[in-house]
C-alpha cells in the first residue's frame, strides 16, 4: 500500500471539481452522471448509459472526450453492423500480394458505442473481447488496444424493435450502469434558454485530464484504505443477492430473494470496493465510509441482478431491490 499523501488527494479532489465545472458549461444538471463517468475513468472501467432519447447522453460522452483530450471515436450500432466494422479486417493488396491489417474504430482511447443494444451477437462478442481483455483478434493475430481504453455505451430502454438484449457476460463487464433521468423544471428552463444563444457542442471546454493525470490519480487511489468492516459490508451487499448463502435475518432476506433469479458476481464486490475508494478520494479522504458504498451501490449492482417474474408482477425494478437490500443490512 502506498503511503498516504494528503496533498495528492487534495489535488485529486481539485481536478474532479474542475472536471465538474467544465462539464457544467455544456450539460445542465446530471451531476451523478458526470461523477459516475469520472469514477469509471479513474477505475479503468466501462460505463453503460441508459436513458430515453434527448437526454444528452452522447453530448456527455463527447464533453468528457474534450475534457480529457483522449483520442475519441464514435460507433453507431445498427442491426447490420459487422465485427469487421468495429475491430477492423484483413485487406488483400494486389501490389504486394499480401494481406495487411486495417484497424477499426475500436483502436482508440475513448469509444462511444451509441445504441449498443442494436448490434447482433457477433458484434457484441467482438466488443466483449475488447472490453474484457483490452485486445482484439483480427485474422490469426491478436492486437493490444491503446491504453487507456474506455467504452461508454448508450442504450434506449423504451424501444424494443430492432434491438438485442445484451448478454449477461457483457453486462457484467460494465463497471457501472448509469440511468439518465429527465431534467427538473428549473434545469429544463435553463437548457431551453441556453439553446437560444448557442449550440451546447460548440461551447468550448478546457482540457483538464490527461493520460498522465489519470495515471497519477490511479496511483493516488492506492493511498485510500478500506477497513475490513467496510469490506465485510460490501460482501454482505453482494452475497445477499444469492440464494443458498446463510444470513442472520433469514425472514427479511427471503423477501428480497424472491425477486431475484440470479445474483451479482464476485466482480460486483471488486467494483463496489474500488468505486467506493474513488468516491472517498474525490472527496479528499484517505478512508472509505459506509456512505461511499451506499452512494455507488445502485450504479454497480443494477445491471448485475437478474430479476424474477415476481418482481415484474409487483412492478419492482433493480433499483427498488437494491434500496431494499441497503435498508435490510446493518451498517458497520
Amino acid at each position: 500500500m502506498a503511503n498516504f499523501n494528503a496533498q495528492d488527494l487534495d489535488q485529486c479532489k481539485e481536478i474532479a471539481n474542475l472536471c465538474r465545472e467544465e462539464a457544467k458549461k455544456r450539460i445542465i444538471g446530471q451531476t451523478d452522471i458526470t461523477d459516475g463517468i469520472l469514477t469509471a475513468l479513474i477505475a479503468g472501467g466501462h460505463v453503460l448509459l441508459e436513458g430515453v432519447p434527448g437526454l444528452a447522453k452522447t453530448l456527455t460522452v463527447k464533453t468528457f472526450s474534450d475534457i480529457t483530450g483522449l483520442d475519441f471515436k464514435r460507433i453507431q450500432f445498427t442491426p447490420d453492423l459487422l465485427p469487421a466494422d468495429l475491430i477492423g479486417t484483413m485487406i488483400y493488396e494486389q501490389n504486394t500480394a499480401k494481406f495487411s491489417i486495417r484497424k477499426g474504430p475500436v483502436f482508440t482511447n475513448l469509444v462511444l458505442a451509441d445504441e449498443i443494444n442494436r448490434a447482433p451477437a457477433k458484434v457484441q462478442s467482438a466488443l466483449l473481447e475488447a472490453m474484457a481483455e483490452k485486445q482484439v483478434t483480427i485474422g490469426d493475430k491478436t492486437h493490444k488496444l491503446p491504453s487507456p481504453f474506455f467504452v461508454l455505451a448508450t442504450q434506449n430502454p423504451i424501444e424494443q424493435e430492432g434491438t438485442y438484449n445484451l448478454p449477461e457476460a457483457e453486462l457484467d463487464r460494465f463497471l457501472l450502469k448509469l440511468t439518465v433521468p429527465y431534467p427538473t423544471a428549473e434545469e429544463e428552463f435553463q437548457i431551453v434558454k441556453n439553446s437560444i444563444s448557442s449550440d451546447p457542442e460548440e461551447i468550448p471546454v478546457k482540457k483538464i485530464l490527461t493520460e498522465k493525470k489519470i495515471a497519477d490519480m490511479q496511483t493516488a487511489l492506492q493511498s485510500v484504505t478500506c477497513d475490513e468492516k467496510i469490506i465485510e459490508y460490501i460482501i454482505s451487499l453482494v452475497s445477499v443477492t444469492r440464494s443458498g448463502i446463510q444470513a442472520n435475518n433469514s425472514e427479511g432476506r427471503e423477501d428480497i430473494l424472491r425477486y431475484i433469479s440470479f445474483g451479482a458476481s464476485p466482480r460486483a464486490g471488486i467494483a463496489l470496493q474500488k468505486c467506493a475508494r474513488i468516491t472517498a478520494m474525490l472527496d479528499g479522504r484517505s478512508f472509505v465510509l459506509p456512505d461511499d458504498v451506499k452512494k455507488m451501490a445502485h450504479a454497480v449492482l443494477r445491471h448485475r441482478l437478474v430479476l424474477s417474474y415476481e418482481a415484474a408482477a409487483d412492478g419492482l425494478t433493480a433499483d427498488d431491490i437494491i434500496t431494499k437490500i441497503l435498508a435490510f443490512l446493518p451498517v458497520p
